[in-house]
């Protein structure tokens, strides 16, 4: 049965690299003959991958071309290269200003996932990497980045999530932790108080783009003994600070 799914997968991926490479768009039976695949099978591939957007079908003469959906994740990956070398700067200086690491993070559903970091070498070793995911429950990043979904997107969001416990601290409830995304709608930044890791304090915040919508975050996270709270204030201004600068970096202006 898996090997039929990766089959299946695997001839989804053909006839669209078929389509990516054709300039007037493929009829079903030239599909067919290119891939040396039945007009069933065909038809069958071409259905789901149309019902979600990667290719088109032209009425007016029964082709098929690749579809808008391939131009939104395109531009979503080139936006992200984009964000990230314009980030890096600042992500800079400020590991350099507070001296712990500093992180770069966007929302995708229910995860934050990181897709910049910048260590300095004799900061504390975190088990973060590029790539990685965590709750946005337990992280700043994750309510820094709750704080700029709709009302209704949110209320959608925060019913989903399980509220695991990592420490004594995180928080697992849904009241809790919208009290804590509305703390950031009203501050611009978030608190990590030892919610994820034992001895792990965070500050994060909001990364704007022309428009206006948050499309990522920035924190600071590191031993509590170094991002004290007698220090956040301070140190949520250096990367309020930053998310800003990135921000007009992006396009944003602040009204």
């Amino acid at each position: 049965m898996a090997d039929q799914k990766v089959q299946t997968l695997d001839r989804a991926f053909d006839v669209i690299e078929l389509l990516a490479t054709s300039k007037d768009g493929l009829g079903v039976t030239e599909i067919g003959q290119q891939l040396g695949l039945h007009k069933s099978t065909v038809h069958r591939l071409l259905n789901a991958l149309s019902n979600r957007g990667y290719i088109e079908k032209n009425p007016r003469n029964n082709t098929y071309k690749i579809g808008l959906r391939f131009v939104e994740i395109s531009g979503l990956f080139l936006k992200q290269l984009e964000l990230k070398t314009e980030a890096l700067p600042f992500m800079r200086r400020l590991a350099e200003i507070v001296g712990q690491p500093v992180h770069l993070a966007i929302l995708d559903g229910n995860e934050v996932i990181y897709i910049e970091k910048v260590e300095l070498v004799n900061t504390i070793r975190m088990y973060s990497q590029i790539g990685r995911r965590v709750p946005v429950h337990c992280s700043a990043i994750g309510k820094t980045l709750l704080s700029g979904l709709s009302s209704e997107r949110l209320q959608e969001v925060l019913g989903k999530l399980q509220y695991e416990p990592f420490t004594p601290n995180t928080l697992c409830s849904q009241e809790q932790l919208l009290a804590a995304v509305q703390h950031v709608i009203k501050t611009g930044w978030a608190l990590d108080n030892e919610e994820h890791e034992p001895g792990i304090r965070c500050i994060a915040a909001p990364v704007y783009d022309y428009t206006g919508k948050v499309i990522a975050a920035v924190s600071v996270s590191g031993d509590k003994r170094i991002i004290h709270p007698e220090r956040d204030e301070e140190i949520a201004a250096h990367v309020v600070r930053t998310a800003q600068e990135i921000s007009k970096r992006m396009g944003y202006i602040d009204k």
